[in-house]
Order: C-alpha cells, then sequence, then structure tokens
C-alpha cells in the first residue's frame, strides 16, 4: 500500500517512489532505445529535437521551479552554449571537451548575470533577462569573427572516436543519453541538502535566512546551474540545425520555454519534460489540422501563437499544478478506486507570496 506522505525517514532520499515507479520508467526506456529500429528518420528527429527542447527545459526549471526566478531570457544562455560549441568544434576541439566547455562558457554567463540579478525579483527579474537576451542576440549578430554575424555559422559533425554521431540514430541516441544523464543529475541534486536549500529559497527567503541559508549564493548557483544545463541543450541544438544564425534565439525562444516550464507544473522535473512534449509536438499537430480547418481560420496569420496563448490560459485557469499535477491526480486515483471522494481533488485557493503575510 501506498501513502501520500512518508512513512520512513530514508523515503525521503529515494530516488523511485515505488518499485512499480522504477519498472516503469525501465519500461519507458526499452521503449525508447527500441525506438529507432521500428520509425523513420523524419521521427527520429523529430525526437531527438524534442529531447533537446526537455533538456532546456529542465535547465529553466532548475531556475524558475526551484528558486522562483522568472527568466525571459534563457533563449540567450541556449545561443551561447550553440556558439561556444561550434567555435569550439571549428578549432578541432574533441567532442566532450567541447560539449563540457559550452556548458562551462553558459553557466559562467548565468553567474554574470545572477549575481547582480539577484538584487531584485519578479517582474524586474523577468525585464532584466530579456534585457540581457536582446543584447546577447546582438552581440552574436555582429561579433563576425567569431559568429560569422548574420550571416551565420556551419557547425561541424559531432565526431566520438572517429565515429560520426550525425545519422538520425546515432544523434537520436546521444541525445537521449544526455538528457537521461541531465535529468539523473537534477534528481540527485533535489535529494541532497542543496535541492532542499533551493526550494527552501523559493518557498520563504524570510524562512531560509532564519535557518542559515546563504539565499544569494544559493540564487547566483542556481542561475549558473540552469545556464549550464541549457548551454548544454544549446550545443545539442547546433548539430541539430547544423547552420546556426541569430534568428533562431529570439524572444520567442524563451517565451516556449516559459510556456513547457508553466504548462508542465512549476518545481516538478517530470512536468519541465512533460510541458516541453507538449509545446514541441503542438507546432506539428497544429500543421496537420489545419487542411481540416475553414480557410477563414487557417490561412491566419499568428494561429499558432494563438493557440499556445490558449492552451495557457487553460492551464492557468482550470490546471494551474500543469500536466504534472493532472498526472499526479489520474494516479491518484486509479490507486484510490474504486475507493473515490471528490473532495479528495479538489483544487484549493492559491495565494501570492505576498499574501501569506497579510
Amino acid at each position: 500500500m501506498q501513502f501520500d506522505y512518508h512513512t520512513r525517514y530514508r523515503e525521503g532520499f529515494a530516488l523511485w517512489r515505488s518499485p512499480f515507479d522504477r519498472n516503469l520508467y525501465a519500461l519507458l526506456m526499452l521503449v525508447l532505445c527500441a525506438l529507432p529500429w521500428v520509425t523513420t528518420p523524419f521521427v527520429l528527429g523529430e525526437m531527438a529535437y524534442v529531447f533537446i527542447l526537455c533538456m532546456a527545459s529542465l535547465g529553466l526549471m532548475t531556475l524558475t521551479g526551484l528558486t522562483g526566478q522568472v527568466s525571459l531570457g534563457h533563449a540567450a544562455f541556449v545561443a551561447i552554449g550553440a556558439y561556444a560549441h561550434g567555435w569550439c568544434l571549428s578549432k578541432g576541439v574533441p567532442l566532450p571537451l567541447s560539449l563540457m566547455l559550452a556548458a562551462l562558457v553558459s553557466a559562467a554567463a548565468g553567474l554574470l548575470v545572477g549575481i547582480p540579478a539577484i538584487r531584485v525579483s519578479g517582474l524586474y527579474l523577468a525585464m532584466v533577462t530579456m534585457a540581457f537576451a536582446i543584447i546577447v542576440e546582438q552581440i552574436i549578430g555582429h561579433w563576425n569573427s567569431v559568429t560569422g554575424g548574420f550571416t551565420g555559422m556551419a557547425v561541424n559533425d559531432p565526431m566520438l572516436l572517429n565515429f560520426s554521431l550525425s545519422g538520425p540514430k546515432a544523434f537520436y541516441y546521444f541525445c537521449l543519453v544526455m538528457l537521461t544523464g541531465v535529468m539523473l543529475a537534477l534528481l540527485n541534486i533535489m535529494r541532497s541538502g542543496l535541492g532542499r536549500a533551493l526550494i527552501g529559497v523559493r518557498e520563504s527567503e524570510a524562512a531560509s535566512y532564519a535557518l542559515g541559508i546563504p539565499v544569494e549564493r544559493m540564487k547566483a548557483g542556481a542561475f549558473a546551474l540552469s545556464a549550464g544545463i541549457t548551454g548544454l541543450a544549446g550545443s545539442l541544438l547546433a548539430h541539430h540545425l547544423k547552420y546556426l544564425t541569430p534568428d533562431g534565439f529570439t524572444l520567442l525562444l524563451s517565451l516556449e520555454l516559459v510556456l513547457m516550464v508553466v504548462i508542465g507544473g512549476l518545481g516538478s522535473l517530470r512536468g519541465a519534460v512533460l510541458g516541453a512534449i507538449l509545446i514541441s509536438l503542438l507546432p506539428t499537430a497544429i500543421s496537420r489540422i489545419k487542411p481540416f480547418l475553414p480557410d477563414s481560420v487557417a490561412k491566419q496569420f499568428g494561429l499558432e501563437t494563438f493557440v499556445f496563448g490558449l492552451v495557457l490560459a487553460m492551464f492557468v485557469l482550470f490546471e494551474p499544478m500543469g500536466l504534472n499535477g493532472r498526472w499526479l491526480k489520474i494516479r491518484s486515483f486509479l490507486e484510490s478506486f474504486p475507493v473515490y471522494r471528490k473532495d479528495t481533488f479538489k483544487r484549493n485557493k492559491r495565494y501570492m507570496k505576498s499574501e501569506r503575510y497579510r
């Protein structure tokens, strides 16, 4: 029998909630590993892109979901990681070292933004990160000697031990391994004292100060960690695009990452992955539905933007906990079936952080 609360001290540090969860994730991994042998190269390319966006979404979730800091400029860290990786490969740096350097450069940029940004919060922090993204976009466009400017920069094929990873199957497995490694690393961070301190900062900075948690260092470190993971996703995105231009890292990408985190469910790594899957596959679903829509609707400019906004509004109004919250309710319903009580799933009133002290 499973409980919604911990009955043993070590359960709070367990990687899996139950043996069933462990077996379920093992089955999911087997299905993902077998997928390249039963599907087309086009589907593998789309799945690799979904994995990359999942990694970028996990990076933003590390900042927004764990520490409560809002960022509208994470496209800048994706761009920094992509261009740093492409430049290192052009200079003959091996693939593993180039990935590490791209993540470190992005983390350094995140730390550079995080140190002054910890003095502000909320809307002001969002404005600071958005301004940083605009600055990075302009720097990339005018730094011709490194980035190629607006003309762009070609990215060399990924090579590991003289083996090319540019093929559909090889690149699919490469992205899957990288995503799995990032996910396991973040899960272990959340189980550690560092992860609990980050969550404490998100819940109440005043209580964190009282407990002796260095709030400023936690916020700056969260910025660096988040930027490093996002930059690592950017290095994989560089191989997916094969040619980098500043137009691929605009504010729209930052907004899509925010949508993934909010729709997936703030504070949940599973939610970040679910939100990334939904947002990344939504344009394909819209393109498939367009032929069945009236011409007056299908040919309207900004149809995808309207659908994105509608999906966000529906989740905010009817499911604030996001896709992860809905999954938890479904799992709880199945575990308690047939003993079902409607009040168990009643949504309580949610307060803003500033309203807790009233």
